[in-house]
């Protein structure tokens, strides 16, 4: 079997490549590459996709959690509260601000922020709520949004990696006051770079947002506020509007995908993740199985040409530029103990069902012959 990586870009733009470079040639042709038609195309499509008013592209999906915070009137002194189990980039904006990162752990079947250890955490510093849809799966929005409103706290949803998700029929990122897209290119909407966007039904905040990505300026040579340089480049826009009219087709092989993984995996000693229901819709941007066996069973895959992946085998609190933070091992022992467990299993919308038949073999055998 030829090598199965964990995402084939390469696979992904022989569907697009008839498309692609005639988007593209027009930016080249006309050399506005900064902030050109294509970018507020692109916004308005997204924000439409995703059910809200406004939508501003942003640099990375980083920034557009910065951005975000900044828009909020995060400052020195506020604490942001979200989960241990994410990529350490929801946390970095909350440190960069001079704010106090305050993290909880994951629900013990999701691996999204557990709502019952919020309202714990809340202090008269709290500002701000960070709910992460990580590897696709929504956070539980409806009890999230009952404490915000309680305490009078805003709510940022990290969706950077839930294009597309949703839950009771609302897409993720049209829950709260404001949210954070990425289009890394390995996200289900990839930029050919990196790039973000922020949404919101807030007025105001889209307005301030605008504003600071563009270096503070509210008009040409008019800096209003202390601004970045943080916009979504054209030739990004223009071919992430190529792809946006395929992610719901994607996202579609992504769950069929998954279905398959489900059917032909359960009965073996995995904890598989959970699937699409009338309720919640996933996109399956990963597809993380977890057995105490992980390092062995990867090194196998990798021995037979199945390139999985670990998101993320060290918690962010554990990290050595987190220190500052305070945090120590066993303060959060479900996001300690799946760390040690999880295993992402190939994801793209261009695996073949033959490919994932040769994967679920190859872990059934590694079972089945006590592989070490």
């Amino acid at each position: 079997m030829k090598a199965i990586q964990l995402v084939d870009l390469q696979r992904q733009y022989k569907t697009l490549k008839k498309d692609i470079p005639s988007a593209v040639n027009k930016i080249l042709a006309k050399g506005n590459f900064i902030l050109g038609e294509e970018v507020a195309d692109f916004e308005k499509n997204f924000a439409k996709y995703c059910g809200v008013k406004h939508c501003i592209g942003v640099a990375s999906g980083t920034d557009a959690l910065l951005l975000s915070l900044r828009a909020l009137g995060t400052a020195p002194g506020d604490e942001v509260i979200t989960v241990a189990n994410t990529f350490i980039a929801t946390v970095l904006p909350i440190i960069y601000l001079g704010a106090k990162p305050v993290l909880v752990d994951c629900d013990s079947d999701t691996y999204q922020i557990d709502p019952k250890l919020i309202e714990k955490a809340i202090t008269r510093k709290t500002k701000v709520i960070i709910p992460v849809h990580l590897y696709g799966t929504p956070a539980s929005m409806k009890a999230i949004l009952k404490i915000a409103k309680k305490h009078k706290l805003y709510i940022l949803e990290d969706a950077c990696q839930a294009h597309g998700s949703s839950l009771a029929g609302k897409k993720c990122g049209s829950f709260g006051d404001i949210a954070a897209f990425s289009f890394y290119p390995g996200k289900n909407l990839g930029a050919a770079g990196d790039g973000g966007a922020i949404v919101t039904n807030n007025d105001l905040l889209a307005n301030n947002v605008r504003i600071i990505r563009n270096v503070g300026q509210a008009a040409k040579y008019k800096h209003d506020l202390i601004g970045y340089n943080s916009r979504l480049d054209t030739v990004h826009a223009a071919y992430l509007n190529v792809k946006l009219k395929k992610l719901e087709r994607w996202n579609a092989q992504r769950r069929r995908i998954a279905k398959l993984y489900h059917d032909l995996l359960t009965g073996l000693p995995l904890f598989l993740p959970p699937l699409s229901d009338k309720m919640r819709i996933l996109n399956h941007h990963l597809y993380v199985i977890r057995t105490e066996r992980r390092d062995e069973l990867l090194n196998f895959l990798h021995q037979n040409n199945i390139f999985a992946g670990m998101h993320y085998p060290i918690p962010v609190h554990l990290q050595k530029s987190m220190e500052g933070l305070k945090y120590t091992n066993g303060d959060f022992p479900l996001t300690e103990k799946y760390a040690n467990e999880i295993l992402s299993l190939p994801m793209f919308p261009e695996l073949t069902k033959k490919e994932v038949m040769y994967i679920c073999r190859k872990i059934k055998e590694f079972f089945k012959n006590g592989k070490t």
